[in-house]
């Protein structure tokens, strides 16, 4: 119903005569109000590795102890006698289910034909990907393997040292953890506090840089406070601030912190940063289920008129080197 009485549409009986007789104009888009976007998920899937079947389809064997000893000797050359020292294990992950079914009934094909506005089966096709991308954004951020077991690793599990990850017990493999921070009492996200965990990680990881890190865009604002008040202005003769024709620019997207760009993500958990490093963290999709559509089955054996589909994804996120990934917990952010 469009609403009475308002701009040059009458009221009463009139208007009501006008809305019985009267087109609408309606904007042949259907405006999407409720997803996100996400900077991680594009990262990971940018970074992504093709996996098959198989029983462990991703196994990665990796090394936490020395294979060989080292000794000095003198003129002589002499060396102790080696026994065989074993410290590679198999780090094995099984590959996660996602499914967006996607149904179109035969009235509503009946009922839309050479009258659609907007295609109600374009739309759900639509909603399927955006769907599944909330999905695993949601499996990325939240799950520690703790609550759900069929779903998508995510980083509260790749950095969960008190829990078994790939098949490998950290409490028993010591080397099989993850660099974490909790800061307490909270403090305030800086480009010193940031710089002291990156340079903890790289202590903790054996000299390698993260890739990126990735926060809440409370906390992320929060980092950028520290930020703002350092900015300068460089002008030249007859010129414009940084030669722009715009102006001035303040700011910008990824904040640089001793040269490893912090991102924000609406996803995000506010007061936790995570620094990755996806040299060794990487989304394995199976070769036949990478955001694949089934095609459409009919749903008269189901005794229904109509059609079903289902977009399908089969994937893990997948670390083999924990301790090159960091969980900073404890900073504060801002309030929106």
């Amino acid at each position: 119903m469009p609403v009475l009485g308002t701009g040059i549409f009458p009221s009463g009986a009139v208007g009501n005569e006008l809305t019985a007789v009267t087109r609408r104009a309606f904007i042949p888009k259907l405006v999407v109000q409720l997803y996100k976007s996400s900077p991680l998920l594009s990262a990971v899937i940018a970074n992504a590795q093709m996996a098959s079947g198989g029983a462990g389809p991703i196994t990665a064997p990796v090394q936490g102890s020395a294979l060989t000893t080292f000794e000095w000797s003198g003129y002589n050359g002499n060396f102790a006698q080696q026994s065989t020292q074993t410290g590679i294990l198999n780090a094995e992950f099984n590959l996660k289910l996602g499914i967006t079914p996607v149904y179109f009934l035969g009235m509503e094909g009946i009922i839309q034909v050479d009258a659609a506005v907007i295609p109600i089966i374009e739309a759900r096709m639509n909603d399927a990907g955006n769907t599944m991308k909330e999905g695993i954004s949601l499996a990325l951020w939240g799950n520690d393997n703790t609550a759900n077991n069929q779903q998508l690793f995510g980083l509260p599990a790749v950095t969960a040292n008190t829990q078994s990850y790939g098949g490998i017990d950290p409490t028993t493999n010591t080397w099989w953890t993850a660099y974490i921070k909790a800061n307490s009492p909270s403090v305030a996200p800086t480009r010193n506090t940031v710089l002291e965990n990156i340079t903890g990680l790289v202590n903790y990881s054996g000299g390698e840089m993260p890739n990126f890190g990735v926060t809440s865009p409370a906390t992320w604002v929060k980092l950028a406070e520290d930020f703002t008040s350092q900015e300068q202005y460089q002008i030249t003769p007859d010129g414009q601030y940084g030669e722009n024709p715009n102006g001035a620019r303040a700011l910008f997207t990824a904040l640089m912190v001793g040269g490893v760009p912090i991102y924000m993500d609406t996803y995000g958990t506010d007061g936790t940063l995570y620094l990755l490093n996806t040299n060794y963290l990487s989304l394995y999709i199976h070769e036949a289920g990478s955001f694949v559509f089934t095609g459409f089955e009919s749903l008269i054996p189901n005794q229904q008129l109509g059609y079903v589909g289902a977009l399908l994804s089969i994937m893990e996120l997948v670390c083999v080197k924990r301790k090159s990934q960091a969980k900073i917990t404890g900073y504060t952010s801002v309030t929106f």
